[in-house]
């Protein structure tokens, strides 16, 4: 019985030296990632993105369209979509009319 309990205690410190060993590896390496991006570009500025969301689009296509009207409750996201590309060209007409150089992307998500 005794000889059982000190080859369980001995598997289990070999078990805890091969652990510890790969802990202590880990960490190297998370060192040595932690140094190669510690120097951030002082002079980098974030870049602004300014995001417009339409609240209720169905309700303004239906207000500003007739067709809209009869397509809305059939294809929602198509007159959503459509909405949408509206918005866009009228600020990019907007913007255009002010001479403001933008760029403006619809995203999908």
């Amino acid at each position: 019985m005794d000889y059982l309990l000190l080859i369980v205690s001995l598997v289990l410190l070999a078990v805890c030296v091969f652990l510890y060993i790969r802990i202590k590896d880990q960490q190297a390496v998370i060192d040595e990632l932690l140094e190669a991006n510690s120097d951030p570009v002082p002079d980098a500025v974030p870049e602004m993105i300014l995001t417009l969301r339409v609240k209720d689009p169905i309700s303004l296509a239906k207000q500003q369209s007739q067709s809209a009207r009869k397509l809305a409750d059939r294809l929602p996201v198509m007159v959503t979509r459509m909405v949408y590309q509206e918005v866009r060209k009228e600020l990019e007409k907007e913007l255009g009319e002010r001479e403001i150089d933008a760029e403006i992307n619809v995203e999908y998500r």
